[in-house]
């Protein structure tokens, strides 16, 4: 049996369905949520609503956007594709603030532990977008754990024929570590000093 009402102990299950979020946080929420006005709680779950609704996939990249086109693929470079996991990583990669290529979201890496392999992830849309726009460089800029580094390889495989420079972020990312939480120091120094894979 809870300690709470029935809608009070909903909201929480709800917050605490959050990635990182423990029931005494999924709690603090739910009675923040509560003790302030109607107008504020309406305000939030209209947020959520709206999200849902107005957030897509960019036709391009796989970010995130409102548009047809996320703000990236329309205004930058088209021949430079990074190519990340997910769009929490183009957040990290944003930092550096010296990238004027795009991206090009995967949703994921090669893992047969998962039973994820390569048609389970983004590389056909990738392959069609480098014959398509005319790309001269892709960088793989995956983490750089046993997975990502399989698919980075991967891909560079697929990519060679093509003519298309292949580069690899630089080694100033741990080993075993995720872009997103990578400073932006550290992301600038391995994005300048990528190499060719």
């Amino acid at each position: 049996m809870s300690d709470f009402e029935e809608p009070i102990q909903r909201l929480i299950e709800y917050f605490r369905a959050l990635p990182g979020v423990g029931q005494k946080t999924a709690q603090r929420y739910a009675f923040y949520i509560i003790e302030n006005s109607k107008d504020k709680a309406e305000n939030f779950a209209k947020a959520i609503v709206d999200a849902k609704q107005k957030v897509r996939l960019c036709r391009e990249c796989g970010n995130y956007s409102a548009g047809d086109l996320c703000k990236i693929c329309e205004r930058r470079n088209p021949k430079i594709v990074c190519v990340v996991q997910e769009p929490k990583d183009i957040v990290a990669m944003e930092k550096v603030k010296t990238f004027e290529g795009v991206y090009h979201v995967l949703f994921g890496c090669i893992n047969p532990l998962e039973n994820k392999g390569p048609n389970d992830i983004r590389i056909k849309e990738l392959l069609s977008r480098v014959q398509k726009n005319g790309v001269q460089e892709v960088i793989m800029a995956t983490n750089p754990d046993v997975e990502g580094e399989a698919t980075a390889m991967y891909i560079a495989k697929l990519l060679k024929p093509m003519g298309v420079k292949v580069t690899r972020l630089a080694q100033g990312i741990s080993i075993g570590s995720d872009i997103e939480f990578a400073d932006e120091v550290t992301l600038e120094k391995a994005l300048k000093s990528r190499q060719e894979i």
